[in-house]
């Protein structure tokens, strides 16, 4: 089992920073691929970032490339994720979420995730 809390978001306005954090309980987590979803008012959760168990291949969806950046500290079974460069319509409620599997790269299917965190709200105003 492996239990998932993320930092808290917050409010910041379009082109400033927030780094997430998603600590995870459970003696699996450097076993673990995990990733980054969101889910905005109105639309389907999707793909925001992802992250091989040995932080050696990562995955962005085209709308967070170059501004945001994941990564992870297996010794503080921490997963992160800088964004940098915000806009407005990166408001959403953010999931961290870990695969059961060692997947040896990234994974971008939300299926693929067996553990999801309780999201945290980040608000961009413009």
């Amino acid at each position: 089992q492996v239990q998932l809390v993320e930092s808290r978001g917050g409010l910041v306005q379009a082109g400033g920073s927030l780094r997430l954090s998603c600590a995870a309980s459970g003696r699996t987590f450097g076993s673990t691929a995990m990733g980054w979803f969101r889910q905005a008012p109105g639309k389907e959760r999707e793909f925001v970032a992802a992250i091989t168990r040995s932080g050696g291949s990562t995955a962005y969806s085209d709308s967070v490339k170059g501004r945001f950046t994941i990564s992870r500290d297996n010794a503080k079974n921490t997963m992160y994720l800088q964004m940098n460069s915000l806009k407005p319509e990166d408001t959403a409620v953010y999931y961290c979420a870990a695969t059961k599997l060692a997947f040896t790269t990234a994974q971008v299917e939300p299926g693929r995730y067996v553990y999801w965190g309780q999201g945290t709200q980040v608000t961009v105003s413009s």
